[in-house]
Parts: structure tokens; C-alpha cells; sequence
């Protein structure tokens, strides 16, 4: 079982946290009060599987005091769960930014109370359950959802997809339309076309012959090198702005031919690299 703990400051970026760890396959729950957590834990335990990979997010707003939290992370240590805390936190600039730009209250600011003030008591009682964590991360440079996603695909990143982000490859022909889920889209038009081959025009381009037909024009063979040249780099790069995943749409007049060889092509490619691909070929059927 993978569980993970989320607390920290407010403002500091919890809930996305949760919502990116959620896109991962966590099963998560936002503001569970401390006192609820060895129970919680003790249900998944015995889920048969069903919740392997949990995440809860608890901070102030369960309360003003933060003993409920390190009473329930000691109950854990006694049940033996092995547990990853993750304390988030930013500098008091960055926060108060955060705070005016979305326009919430501070659990702890009250009449009276500057939001510097309430920053700094948070920061005052949440310092023991700092001192436990097992990971610390400083969300104040980040300036966008992107690069917080990419730091925590560092840290809670799935062993299955090790590269960090998911790769779809689609095939289409242009006559049935664009695919609106593309991301990146290459026109395989400029290619030589086996339609108008006799004997190829009923195979498609998962069969060897139309692979073997189309390999035989060097464009194609520099194509092919260019492509997989140009999504190896941009994969780690999109990875790292916390992309999940990518949807790369290969098309040609029909997509049955060309396209779909295509496509076939940057699948074996990418998975021998170890990415994780999932091949599409939506217009290979039709007429």
C-alpha cells in the first residue's frame, strides 16, 4: 500500500497536490480531520486491494490545534503503516500574494488579525509536524500548476510510467476530420501512397507489405528518424511542466495506410525508449 500525507501552510498548494496525485491513480481525500486517519488507514488495509494508493490532505482547517495531527501519525508508527508525509510551504511573500489573487480567508485570520500574522502562527504550529516529515517541498518559485505537477511526478511519480508522462499515438484520416484530443499533429500526405498500388490498396499499414512498401522511399526512412527524434526530446520536457500525458495524431488522406503505419512505427519506438503508449487507429476501418 502507498499512502502519502499532505500537510502544510495554507496557500502552499494542497489541494492541487491532491488533485495531481488523484490524475495519478491515488485515491484521495481532502481536509480529513487527523483524528479520522488510523481508522481510514485500518479500512484501505483491509480493501482487498481496492485503495493501494491513498492520499489524504489534513491541515488547519481541521482545527487551530495541530496535537490531534502528530497523536494520529504516532498511532501509525505503532500500526506500523509505512506512510509518506509531505509538508508544502512557501515563503510569506508568495503567500500573501496567493491569497489576494484568490481573494479566501486564512483559517487563521480573525478581526484584527493581519494575514502576515496568521501566516506566521500557522507556520508556528504546524513546525513539529515539519520535523516529521518525510519530504518538504517550497512551492514559492512555482508560477504555474505545470511546474507543481512536475515536482510532484518527481517525488510520487508512478513506477509503471518511469518517464513521468503517458503517450497516446492515433492514426486519422483528414477526409473524417481532425481529432480534437491531439496535442501534436503530423501530416503523412507528403508520402507516397499505397492506395494506388492494386495489391495494397485492401491491406492497411499494420501489415508488413505496406510497412515494407513505404520503408523502401528514403523520405520515409528520414521522416521516421526526424519524428522520433523530435517526441523523444519534447516528451521529458512536457514531463517536466507536469504534462500526464500526450496525444500525438498521425494522418494521411484515408488513415488507413500511411498514417496508420505511421503511427505503428512511433509506437515500438517510444515503448522501446520505456515510455508508456497507447496506440489508436481511428479511421482504419472505414472505406
Amino acid at each position: 500500500m502507498e499512502f502519502v500525507i499532505i500537510t502544510g501552510l495554507s496557500g502552499a498548494g494542497k489541494s492541487r497536490a491532491a488533485e495531481f496525485l488523484e490524475d495519478a491513480g491515488f485515491f484521495t481525500v481532502d481536509n480529513i480531520p487527523p483524528e479520522f486517519m488510523p481508522k481510514f488507514v485500518e479500512f484501505c488495509l483491509h480493501g482487498n486491494g481496492q485503495y493501494d494508493r491513498v492520499a489524504l490532505v489534513s491541515d488547519i482547517r481541521s482545527g487551530s490545534s495541530f496535537v490531534p495531527m502528530l497523536e494520529a501519525l504516532d498511532q501509525l508508527d505503532a500500526m506500523k503503516c509505512n506512510y509518506r508525509l509531505l509538508f508544502m510551504e512557501a515563503e510569506l511573500p508568495a503567500l500573501i500574494r496567493r491569497y489576494k489573487e484568490t481573494r479566501r480567508l486564512h483559517p487563521l485570520a480573525k478581526t484584527g488579525t493581519s494575514l502576515e500574522e496568521a501566516v506566521a502562527r500557522e507556520r508556528e504550529l504546524l513546525q513539529p509536524v515539519r520535523d516529521r516529515a518525510s519530504d518538504v517541498l517550497d512551492t514559492t518559485p512555482f508560477s504555474s500548476t505545470q511546474m507543481l505537477r512536475g515536482a510532484l511526478r518527481r517525488l510520487f511519480g508512478s513506477g509503471e510510467n518511469k518517464n513521468g508522462i503517458s503517450v497516446t499515438v492515433m492514426s486519422f484520416g483528414y477526409k473524417y476530420g481532425m481529432p480534437l484530443e491531439a496535442d501534436l499533429v503530423f501530416d503523412m500526405r507528403f508520402l507516397p501512397n499505397p492506395y494506388y498500388v492494386t495489391s495494397l490498396r485492401e491491406l492497411t499499414g499494420k501489415d508488413a507489405a505496406i510497412r515494407s512498401y513505404l520503408d523502401g522511399f528514403p523520405v520515409t526512412r528520414e521522416f521516421q528518424s526526424k519524428l522520433l527524434d523530435m517526441i523523444s526530446f519534447l516528451l521529458p520536457c512536457y514531463a517536466e511542466e507536469g504534462k500526464p500525458m500526450l496525444t500525438v495524431a498521425i494522418g494521411c488522406t484515408g488513415g488507413r495506410h500511411r498514417s496508420v503505419a505511421m503511427a505503428c512505427y512511433l509506437t515500438e519506438q517510444l515503448r522501446a525508449l520505456g515510455y508508456t503508449v497507447s496506440e489508436y487507429h481511428r479511421d482504419v476501418t472505414r472505406a
